[in-house]
């Protein structure tokens, strides 16, 4: 697909974007790249592997500036991300990508985007900002659930919600990582090495950097309330083991009188004088109610129970 920069993205020919009246956006396929990369004049030998593309980077060449895209997919973050690249000088970009992706974003950008100076800064920025449109809804759905998962814990501690904020800090690690890198990306743009770009239209990548950085701050509270979490579901774990606890050792100390008296009347002695005695039988059974009565309310004052 060849576009020219105008008031809008607008679609033409090959031919038209050799002629350097506008500057131009290209999206080819990794063997359309290699068969036509000579007539875009870069000055480089760019060979893309996708399967060689791990992170989003910026490189800057004597005639170029090459780089990569490696972007998580936000319906499954912690999934295989979305591989490209790119290839930019000052005439335009283009983008290889077999994935089909780049395509539809700059189709969406053509549908939706006017502007009334058109540059290759400005469709940049607007392709950049695509990435991350709906990253600030996915952090306040994060947060939601994470509030929700609180307020069960506070009630009652479960693996399930364990597990899930397990899940949502994998993927909250994923984005962070990915800003990160687009905030080196952003940073290597605005630096603007080679002039590849006008110095007052720089302020795009400086608006789309301070952007990611404040994600990337969100993602990292995201991550440490997940932490807290963490933390809680075990020390709820470990409050109710301790209640278990608490109350087995109620519940033998309780007995071990009893258990002393049952012993001891368990024994075939033939002069103990209760045997003989009308009352003594219930006199034990009362005794041993007291003790019981007596252990339980001394448990309740010191707040054993």
């Amino acid at each position: 697909m060849y576009y020219l920069i105008k008031t809008t993205l607008t679609e033409c020919s090959e031919e038209d974007i050799h002629k350097g009246e506008y500057q131009y956006v290209v999206v080819l396929t990794v063997d359309e790249w290699k068969q036509q990369q000579s007539s875009f004049d870069m000055g480089i030998e760019l060979d893309i592997d996708p399967n060689d593309i791990h992170n989003t980077k910026a490189e800057v060449n004597y005639d170029s500036l090459t780089g990569t895209f490696s972007v998580p997919s936000r319906s499954d973050i912690s999934g295989n991300d979305y591989q490209y690249a790119f290839a930019l000088d000052e005439k335009g970009i283009v983008f290889i990508d077999s994935t089909g992706v780049v395509d539809r974003m700059i189709k969406r950008i053509a549908r939706t985007k006017r502007w009334k100076v058109p540059c290759l800064e400005r469709f940049i920025y607007d392709f950049l900002e695509l990435i991350i449109s709906r990253d600030l809804s996915i952090l306040e759905k994060f947060e939601k659930e994470l509030d929700e998962i609180e307020d069960d814990m506070m009630d009652v501690s479960t693996q399930t919600g364990l597990t899930r904020v397990n899940e949502i800090r994998s993927n909250i690690r994923e984005l962070r990582i990915h800003y990160e890198q687009l905030i080196d990306f952003g940073q290597e743009l605005q630096e603007n090495e080679n002039n590849f770009f006008k110095a007052e239209n720089t302020r795009y990548f400086r608006l789309f950097t301070d952007r990611v950085t404040r994600l990337h701050d969100t993602a990292s509270s995201l991550r440490d309330f997940t932490m807290q979490l963490r933390d809680m579901y075990h020390t709820q774990v470990d409050v109710k083991q301790n209640r278990i606890m608490t109350l087995l050792t109620v519940v033998t100390t309780i007995f071990m009188p009893l258990t002393l008296i049952v012993g001891w009347y368990g024994m075939n002695f033939k002069y103990m004088p209760e045997l003989n005695t009308r009352w003594g039988y219930p006199i034990v059974i009362l005794v041993s109610i007291l003790i019981s009565v007596g252990e339980l309310w001394f448990f309740k004052k010191k707040k054993w129970l």
